[in-house]
């Protein structure tokens, strides 16, 4: 199996290499494995979706305007 290093695969999916980090942390890349300090990111593993958002919508209002109004 090929596998690539963080900053390919940041280039790769477009993402920062201390975000891909930060999936590789929360284990959401599967096949990924660790030696030392590096990581090992098969060559074929897919761009993780982002779970920050699952509604599609920000839930979050401007200043000074409550959800209310």
């Amino acid at each position: 199996m090929d596998y690539i290093s963080v900053r390919q695969a940041a280039a790769k999916w477009g993402k920062s290499e201390r975000w891909v980090q930060k999936l590789l942390q929360d284990n959401r890349i599967d096949g990924a494995l660790r030696f030392g300090h590096a990581w090992m990111i098969p060559k074929a593993a897919e761009n993780p979706s982002d779970a920050r958002i699952k509604s599609g919508k920000y839930r979050k209002t401007p200043k000074g305007n409550s959800v209310n109004e």
